[in-house]
């Protein structure tokens, strides 16, 4: 399977991406930061096969279609079955635990709905988000609402990152590059949701008054 996935990540096409996102948006570790700006970066080579558009396009296609499974497999099968995968040695393989499922749920239980679309965007929430939304029994329409916008501005940055770096940066320096800044949007991203909670809170208790 590994190295299925490896060759996957070496043939970027509008099928591999969309593949590869759908297992990133599940509890596969396959960070999208090896999928999407790479594939930018050769849409933006003249004469590529592939279109920048399309790339987010599929890119939001694969999460979406990753993040229903999760909230299927939470909705119908329950906390129990959740937790139990998360405590498996297949869940440790995908680097899931009970204590990461916990945290996520916690996270989804204090800041509802908007989490969904806000969680796409936070490092280590991104791709277990849509577990406590099943399980809580979000509405799908909402539920997919959320998880396509919020997907799509994480491909877009994604994207725009491998974009604008493929006239400046050399390929194989592409990854260590994109890592710095995704690891740097992370943290800004963190950063602007907690401002945002705490703008939430205030409103509240000043309505509260």
């Amino acid at each position: 399977m590994s190295e299925f996935i490896a060759w996957c990540i070496n043939h970027l096409n509008y099928w591999t991406i969309t593949f590869l996102m759908t297992l990133e948006s599940t509890v596969v570790p396959i960070p999208s930061e090896l999928v999407v700006p790479p594939a930018a970066y050769r849409a933006a080579a003249e004469g590529s096969e592939l279109n920048v558009v399309l790339v987010v396009l599929c890119a939001t296609l694969g999460a979406n279609l990753g993040a229903l499974i999760n909230y299927t497999a939470a909705r119908y099968l329950g906390r129990p079955v959740v937790y139990a995968f998360a405590r498996s040695t297949v869940g440790r393989m995908m680097l899931l635990n009970e204590q990461k499922v916990e945290h996520t749920e916690r996270y989804f239980s204090d800041h509802g709905a908007v989490a969904t679309l806000i969680g796409r965007l936070v490092p280590g929430i991104r791709h277990l988000i849509s577990i406590p939304a099943g399980l809580a029994r979000m509405s799908l329409s909402h539920f997919v609402l959320y998880t396509t916008i919020g997907a799509g501005i994480w491909n877009i940055i994604l994207a725009a990152i491998g974009y604008a770096m493929y006239s400046v940066v050399p390929e194989e320096q592409l990854l260590e590059r994109v890592s710095a800044y995704s690891h740097e949007l992370g943290i800004a991203m963190v950063v602007l949701f907690v401002a945002f909670i705490t703008y939430i809170i205030y409103k509240e208790r000043r309505k509260a008054k």
